[in-house]
């Protein structure tokens, strides 16, 4: 093994502290320096160039940039979802393959997705436009005429530690009633919420706003489409803070123009960015620009994650937040 200072650390971007420096004091580092995602060329020159790559999620890491260099260790992604990159591939050669999750993400992105429901539901975009553009003449009994969330039915798909979240502060802080969908059911949640396990066809019919938590795969690309969005209320709203492709953009569109549900809250989308995009015509949904884990504590956290990760495998030792352990041989990872 080499020593520690000889190592090479290639990171695709700049990132916020204290990544950076952690790493420089352990091994050399050497930063992609233009603020735009990395050119592919010069991601595979960087690739060849280090031990250890810390990428982000707007970088594809497939099997030729895998392949590029044998010597590589570790791909350690700034993210929590590693849908860029190659897992198997990376699998193959005995790369451990690392990714961000932490409490703080949980938390941010649970609270965006409340503020997106809440947000629809109360028609502040709308609001704000009036207000902004001079259109507002007089208090008026019918000016936008919102809808109450508390006593209402959450439908929430997918039941990670997000949606466990989004659940928490709909009960707890807005007195909804949840539902859910997973492929695992888990009683003690149903018990501690008082939730409801369904299919993911009933929870569509009874939900006033469905909130989406699944990674993207092949089993939930488009899981919502055309034929689950007639299926939801007209009132009801569809939020969706996890990956852009599994809801049917194309499909989402025409349900809004035609009022087949109140509106949408997205954060993600099938191609991002997604400029002159037909959904940026529509005012009955809240556009963010996948931000919702954008938060200082979060990027600090996320930034300190990848680097320990990084730090650990180039030092012979395993990551604790290695989404592909088998690498290491059928051994748990301490």
């Amino acid at each position: 093994m080499k020593s520690p200072m000889k190592q090479k650390v290639f990171v695709t971007r700049i990132i916020p502290a204290p990544a950076i420096a952690l790493l420089k004091k352990h091994f050399q580092v050497q930063v992609y320096q233009k603020d735009q995602v990395i050119p592919r060329m010069e991601l595979i020159k960087g690739v060849k160039w280090c031990d250890a790559l810390l990428c982000l999620l707007t970088d594809k890491i497939d099997a030729e940039i895998i392949e590029a260099n044998p010597r590589l260790k570790i791909i350690s992604n700034y993210a929590v979802g590693v849908d860029n990159i190659d897992l198997k591939q990376a699998t193959m050669k005995k790369i451990p393959v690392c990714n961000t999750p932490s409490q703080q993400i949980v938390d941010a992105v649970a609270e965006h997705t409340m503020a997106l429901l809440l947000a629809l539901a109360k028609r502040l975009h709308e609001g704000e436009e009036l207000v902004r553009n001079d259109q507002w003449k007089a208090w008026d009994p019918n000016l936008l005429l919102g809808r109450q969330i508390a006593g209402k039915t959450l439908g929430v798909v997918g039941l990670g530690r997000i949606g466990s979240g989004v659940t928490e502060r709909a009960v707890n802080g807005l007195g909804m009633r949840v539902i859910y969908y997973d492929i695992v059911r888990n009683k003690q949640f149903e018990k501690k919420y008082r939730a409801r396990y369904v299919s993911l066809a009933a929870l569509l019919k009874s939900s006033d706003a469905v909130t989406i938590h699944v990674s993207l795969s092949k089993s939930t690309y488009h899981l919502i489409g055309a034929k689950e969005l007639r299926l939801m209320k007209k009132t009801a709203y569809l939020i969706n803070t996890s990956r852009g492709s599994v809801v049917d953009e194309v499909a989402l569109v025409s349900a809004l123009r035609n009022m087949q549900l109140a509106g949408a809250g997205l954060d993600v989308y099938e191609q991002e960015p997604n400029q002159n995009h037909p959904l940026h015509a529509l005012h009955n949904c809240i556009l963010t620009p996948h931000v919702a884990s954008a938060t200082l504590e979060v990027r600090e956290q996320m930034s300190k994650d990848a680097a320990e990760s990084i730090i650990a495998v180039l030092n012979g030792r395993k990551s604790q937040k290695t989404v592909n352990p088998e690498v290491y041989g059928g051994r748990k990872v301490k």
